[in-house]
């Protein structure tokens, strides 16, 4: 009894309560009725997210299925809506991937400064400032993108298309944009779009490296370099493979400023990225092209937007399958 006082004095817990649970323990306890309405309401939720996406998807598939009976007028002259969506699926991946390529390595050095190197006075106000990128309506970037940095980029492209050490290139055959707006700045609009997303996640990641293990690495001669990259880098490998798939998902659905920058409404095969023979993307065409849209037209419409669903959730789909085999390989 003693010792039961002496130890629930110390611990702060009500005398009796060791007690009382040591009795509930014993025998069948009963479920309290708090954690039963919790966890049924989080099978709930759980079920209403799945119901969504089914429902997303039978809706796409039903609009969409007249759409094969398209004609070529209703497909912008394309032969058939295999060719019309893998066009425009052409360019949604093209604009992402290069937007995923400007924006990952910047990123992931800003989330570095913040959380290793930059000073606790500086790196406050870096963080804010990268944060309240993602407050910014896409309109205004595709605003700026379209008036302001097509126009700074234009004499690059003029460079890239003329010099014979670029020129030769698919990339950059030319002819170069006179106005800028082209595939490549659209994709630069897209990385500073989804610079705050990738970048918020990796330095919380970072910031989650155990210290002990930095400390360690530190003490036995490795620079700070050398500690982040055989530290920091492998305990942050999944979470930067998830930072980098979901502003991968978000470039791949952002329609205002990849329909404002964009000077086409059609969909092409091109690797050029300074001509004015821009590839469209899916949402920026739906976007583009659905307020005068009518019939056949509409379902077309819908049929691409299932093609980006597809596209969406495969990307989602690998970047799970990647980070469950890293797990795999790390436990072994």
């Amino acid at each position: 009894m003693l010792n039961e006082s002496i130890t629930t004095r110390a611990s702060g817990i009500p005398p009796g309560a060791l007690a009382k649970l040591a009795g509930e323990t014993g025998g069948n306890r009963r479920q309290p009725v708090g954690d039963s309405v919790f966890a049924g309401f989080a099978k709930a939720a759980a079920f209403t997210i799945l119901i969504a996406l089914a429902g997303v998807a039978i809706f796409l598939t039903v609009k969409g299925m007249p759409a094969f009976s398209a004609t070529e007028s209703d497909l912008d002259g394309q032969s058939s809506l295999l060719i019309y969506v893998a066009k425009l699926a052409y360019g949604t991946t093209l604009a992402a991937l290069l937007a995923l390529l400007i924006a990952t390595p910047l990123a992931l050095a800003v989330a570095l400064a913040v959380s290793h190197y930059a000073p606790g006075r500086l790196a406050s106000p870096i963080g804010y400032a990268i944060d309240l990128l993602a407050a910014i309506p896409s309109v205004i970037f595709g605003l700026w993108g379209a008036f302001t940095l097509g126009k700074y980029l234009t004499p690059l492209y003029e460079w890239l298309a003329a010099s014979s050490l670029t020129n030769w290139l698919p990339l950059f055959h030319g002819p170069a944009s006179g106005s800028g707006r082209t595939i490549l700045s659209s994709a630069v609009v897209l990385a500073i779009m989804i610079l705050p997303i990738i970048t918020a996640i990796s330095r919380e990641i970072f910031s989650q490296t155990p210290r002990l293990h930095q400390e360690a690495a530190l003490a036995l001669g490795a620079t700070r370099w050398e500690m982040v990259r055989l530290v920091v880098f492998p305990h942050a490998r999944s979470g930067i493979v998830s930072a980098a798939m979901l502003g991968l998902g978000r470039a791949m659905g952002e329609t205002m400023a990849v329909a404002m920058v964009l000077s086409t409404q059609g969909g092409l095969f091109s690797l050029n990225l300074i001509s004015a023979d821009n590839p469209s993307t899916i949402a920026a065409n739906i976007a583009l092209r659905f307020p005068e849209a009518f019939g056949t037209k509409v379902n077309v419409l819908i049929f691409s937007g299932l093609a980006l669903f597809a596209i969406s959730f495969a990307v989602n789909f690998l970047a799970r399958l990647i980070l469950t085999r890293a797990g795999e390989r790390r436990a072994s």
